[in-house]
């Protein structure tokens, strides 16, 4: 896939902000049921191990959904997706962090997320 634009990478967050809250709440889903299955664990509403099943079966929908998109998912929990982009020619990754209002960070391929820097 190419180099996201700012203003692609924006638009591109906005329609999957959709599927990244319906991850961030199957992601919560799975993480209690799979505490229910473990011995001694608390019993869910939710379901058992088919629902768990289930629950991991459309994870892996949704996180193939965002890498199809071209942008890179790179942290699950908390939710980090990445856009590669080049600013000022240098190659670079637009950075959504889950919990940002907007796409509004970025950082140098080469440093990762510690050398985030807010978009100009």
């Amino acid at each position: 896939m190419g180099l996201f634009t700012v203003p692609e990478a924006r638009a591109e967050l906005a329609r999957l902000l959709p599927v990244l809250a319906e991850l961030i709440r199957v992601r919560a889903d799975a993480a209690e049921l799979a505490a229910s299955l473990r011995p001694g664990g608390h019993d869910t509403d939710l379901g058992g191990l088919p629902e768990w099943k289930a629950a991991q079966a459309r994870l892996d929908e949704l996180m193939t959904t965002v890498q199809r998109t071209g942008a890179e998912l790179k942290g699950f929990a908390p939710l980090l997706v990445d856009f590669p982009a080049s600013l000022d020619g240098e190659d670079v990754l637009l950075c959504w962090l889950e919990g940002d209002p907007e796409l509004a960070w970025y950082h140098r391929a080469d440093l990762g997320f510690a050398g985030r820097r807010p978009l100009k």
